[in-house]
């Protein structure tokens, strides 16, 4: 048997945290077991859905690297497929028509829950050949006794009686599939063996389980995964910050770091923290996912990402960060090569929109020193050491880390100053701020002539500061 798993989004936002951990989970799935992972547009909530919702969703796959294998199918072009069934199951009498008004259901659940009963269908329509009517709806004809029992891969053995489960509309009105009738024609169609989504479906399960055996269909296996909570324990919704797939891109996360925290959302092997996606396709399995709700931590995330940034090929790296200099605009062709300044700035930061504020200076010009910075180190004592250095430095014929070190180190001891009342004011003049890389490195990869001319600006503000305080 050929392993089919499905992810089976509805277009009617973005792709959040929970739909790609189950995107990620049923990936990996069908991957382990050399199947065929499908991706299905559950659509049919013409109201709601939205093309950018798809494009978001398609967005955020490809950049997880969730390719898939069939697809993406949409449920709003296979109507005709559904309809083929539902007339199918009316002739066999597993269907039939209802033709309840509005006001009669609404009056029967009242009444329901005045007598403190679960409100459901009575089956008014169910056997009463005296019911007629311009309009109706499609029930399936649910069996009466009995019960539904499967076999969860994360939850265990569940079971539901049929007396808890009404007679399911199945069409609308005006003739439209109901989204738990093309679930099952669709999972079908596309031989889906493996059926991964939230715990929110887990009421849904039984009743498309009811609906595969009427039409002789087999049963995929199913893991309902938990909810992720978010820091406080609560929900995870916007309040907690980013929860769009997309946003963490925007915030600079790398996706080999989302993949690897989400896959540990509520999945572990041992203590391992680090997984490339080849161990998450050989060690991952639904058996072992947890049924408690995860908290999400950013701490880990931002942990996580700090690793991937330092530890991955820096071509890899430099193709994620070119997206967010453009991002915001910054011209990256008048500077050092994005592979030189990964492996100075990944252990200083935590995100790669961090490192594009961390590393403006090389490739523009900064618009004003930083206060603090200049108000400690651009002061009329630095004017020397500054002056100094800028001449050993305009004078090199060689322009690498150890020659500059050495030039700026001489200049320390010519003054017999301790090396930081020349190196602080140079690396505030260079970078226009007091924390930067190792000052050698810094400047190697900066155009001589560029550091020659910033040290100037740095004397400059130095003589205004001067003059204005006179």
């Amino acid at each position: 048997m050929t392993v089919v798993t499905r992810f089976a989004p509805s277009p009617t936002g973005y792709l959040h945290v929970g739909g790609a951990r189950t995107a990620l989970y049923s990936w990996l799935v069908a991957k382990a077991a050399g199947g065929k992972f499908v991706l299905r547009i559950e659509d049919t909530d013409r109201e709601r859905s939205t093309q950018p919702a798809i494009d978001a969703i398609l967005e955020g796959m490809e950049w997880l690297g969730l390719n898939w294998d069939e697809g993406p199918y949409y449920q709003t072009k296979r109507f005709d497929r559904y309809e083929h069934y539902i007339d199918k199951l009316l002739a066999e009498d597993k269907a039939y028509k209802c033709y309840c008004s509005q006001e009669r259901l609404e009056q029967m659940r009242e009444e329901q829950m005045a007598r403190g009963e679960k409100p459901r269908y009575d089956g008014h329509c169910r056997d009463n050949p005296n019911v007629s009517g311009e309009r109706y709806v499609v029930r399936f004809r649910n069996p009466q006794t009995g019960a539904v029992k499967f076999n969860d891969h994360i939850r265990g053995p569940i079971e539901f009686a049929n007396t808890e489960l009404d007679d399911l509309i199945i069409a609308r009105s005006d003739g439209t599939p109901t989204y738990n009738f093309c679930v099952v024609i669709d999972d079908w169609e596309m031989n889906i063996t493996h059926v991964v989504r939230g715990e929110d479906h887990i009421n849904n399960t039984p009743r498309q389980i009811n609906i595969l055996q009427a039409l002789g269909a087999p049963v995929p296996e199913y893991a309902h995964v938990s909810m992720i909570l978010g820091d406080d324990g609560k929900k995870l919704s916007k309040r907690h910050g980013a929860v769009s797939v997309m946003q963490y891109r925007d915030d600079g996360y790398l996706p080999q770091a989302v993949l690897n925290y989400l896959v540990r959302l509520g999945w572990s092997h041992g203590d391992q923290e680090i997984f490339s996606i080849d161990e998450m396709i050989k060690l991952f399995s639904l058996d072992d996912v947890n049924k408690a709700a995860s908290a999400f931590n950013t701490e880990k995330l931002n942990w996580l990402n700090q690793h991937y940034m330092k530890s991955l090929p820096v071509s890899e790296v430099a193709e994620h960060l070119q997206w967010h200099f453009s991002d915001q605009a910054v011209d990256v062709s008048k500077g050092p090569a994005l592979e030189k300044i990964i492996p100075l700035l990944a252990d200083r930061v935590k995100t790669l929109k961090e490192m594009v504020v961390a590393a403006r200076y090389f490739y523009e010009e900064y618009e004003d020193f930083e206060e603090g910075a200049a108000k400690k180190h651009l002061r009329p004592v630095a004017r020397e050491a500054l002056a100094t250095v800028q001449q050993r430095l305009q004078a090199l014929t060689t322009w690498d880390a150890a020659t500059i070190q050495a030039a700026i180190q001489g200049v320390a001891d010519d003054l017999e100053v301790g090396m930081g009342k020349v190196g602080m004011p140079l690396r505030v003049a260079v970078t226009g701020g007091g924390n930067s890389p190792s000052l050698d490195v810094t400047l190697e990869l900066l155009d001589q002539d560029q550091v020659v001319r910033r040290i100037d600006r740095a004397i400059s503000y130095i003589i205004e500061r001067e003059n204005a305080q006179q």
